[in-house]
């Protein structure tokens, strides 16, 4: 019930390093201007790498670094005048805390974790977060109109010694057609009639609400825990939250409509944004007769294709009713990445059906029909999926990476044009740095010599 699938899928980096390390001991070893670095800074940072490099030689110096540099971006940003809004914070701090919640199981252990509400914590952290925002912006002002010239990406890459060059996994790229059956009024009128008969049964007392939700409801992220939802404001879609904004605690809401389907919703708590809630969702379900109308159109598109007597980007047009794809080719496109190229592990994340369809097909094969579910909208649909490209696992190479090899070459000259900067700064700069850190191998000179 997220507002979108962008929403719903996407990946955030989160450094939790800011929020645990209250629970290390402390100890003052930089500073730059009036801001202070801690030893629990660098230790809880490298405690969210990868074990096998957590240990090794270098990384404090690294993550030391990384930290001063934030702090010189920030001052800057405070001297050019540069903002971030209290919307954007609070967007980024509520992301960071749905990724928190969901590695420690839920609001209510994150707030027991910490022994706060989680207004609290918000509060807490909200300068942290902004300053951290500031420095991305102020990076984003030296680096932003970075850009890199073809000689410059074969340069970059010829430079590269042979034993460093990145080793890619395989990578697919896939199409579909999808068919989505015909939702009629009167699939329309059985669910709500269905959950009006629910909604009778709590209110009157005879079942409760727990119950029905754990026996009616087809919400697979909360049915099991009894309708229950734990969020803030502007996590679920609109018709949802006017209807949770205007409940008093233990009033049941009549049905409420939303483009998954139909709900109740009972309040249990809300505190300011924050709220707890119980609902109930029923989906209309597609009569059998839409469904068979949608099996014979894709079967009559996959025959054509067999037969050569449409090409893929026609057929697309012609029968998909797919408005995510319809438009683009029937391009599947990643939504970690944003590109048309699926990993392994992102795929099995997202549509493990797709691989085990297209795992025989040839570059520009076609699958038969088959059930398919939207993950994103909860829907049933009949689809073929078009293997558009199979890479196979290899040694990064200009030819077929260059988009990869292009970003590589981005990234290195934006990060000499940010040493560049640091160095420029740093003389005008009050930065102290403790001795145990002296003999760091620091990308630039930050202990300046008088």
């Amino acid at each position: 019930m997220l507002k979108n699938r962008a929403f719903y899928l996407l990946v955030i980096f989160l450094n939790f390093g800011s929020f645990q390390a209250q629970r290390l001991v402390n100890q003052i070893v930089a500073q730059v201007g009036d801001n202070i670095i801690l030893w629990s800074d660098i230790e809880t940072q490298r405690l969210q790498l990868p074990e096998k490099e957590r240990g090794q030689d270098g990384k404090s110096c690294q993550i030391l670094e990384q930290l001063l540099l934030e702090e010189l971006l920030v001052n800057q940003a405070l001297i050019d005048s540069l903002e971030v809004s209290d919307e954007q914070v609070d967007a980024e701090m509520e992301n960071r805390l749905r990724i928190m919640e969901g590695k420690m199981g839920g609001r209510e252990n994150l707030e027991s974790f910490y022994g706060k509400s989680t207004i609290a914590i918000k509060e807490e952290f909200r300068v942290i977060i902004k300053n951290k925002m500031l420095a991305q912006e102020m990076q984003r002002k030296i680096t932003g109109d970075v850009s890199v010239t073809p000689k410059e990406v074969a340069a970059f890459f010829d430079k590269l010694p042979k034993d460093s060059i990145p080793f890619i996994n395989m990578k697919l790229s896939f199409q579909q057609i999808v068919q989505f059956p015909e939702l009629t009024a009167a699939d329309k009128k059985l669910a709500f009639d269905q959950l009006v008969d629910i909604r009778k049964q709590i209110v009157s007392g005879s079942r409760t609400f727990e119950s029905m939700a754990r026996l009616k409801s087809m919400d697979p992220g909360s049915a099991s825990q009894g309708g229950k939802i734990v969020a803030s404001k502007g996590m679920m879609v609109p018709q949802f939250e006017a209807v949770v904004f205007d409940l008093k605690p233990g009033e049941v809401s009549e049905i409420v409509e939303t483009m998954y389907g139909y709900h109740i919703i009972k309040l249990v708590s809300r505190k300011g944004d924050e709220y707890t809630c119980l609902h109930i969702l029923i989906m209309p379900e597609y009569n059998s007769e839409n469904i068979s109308k949608a099996s014979a159109r894709i079967d009559s598109c996959y025959q054509s294709l067999s037969r050569n007597e449409i090409t893929w980007d026609e057929a697309v047009l012609r029968y998909s009713n797919d408005d995510a794809t319809r438009q683009n080719k029937g391009v599947i496109t990643n939504p970690y990445t944003l590109d048309i190229y699926w990993d392994m592990e992102q795929l099995n994340e997202i549509d493990q059906q797709i691989y085990l369809l297209t795992d025989a097909l040839e570059n520009g094969g076609v699958s038969i029909p088959s059930l398919y579910t939207d993950i994103y909208e909860r829907k049933q649909g009949i689809r073929i999926v078009r293997l558009q490209n199979r890479v196979e696992a290899h040694k990064a190479n200009l030819e077929q990476d260059y988009a990869l090899i292009k970003l590589a070459a981005e990234n290195d000259k934006k990060q000499r044009i940010l040493d560049q900067w640091t160095q420029s700064k740093i003389p005008n700069a009050y930065i102290r740095i403790d001795t145990q850190f002296e003999d760091c191998n620091f990308r630039v000179n930050w202990i300046q010599t008088p």
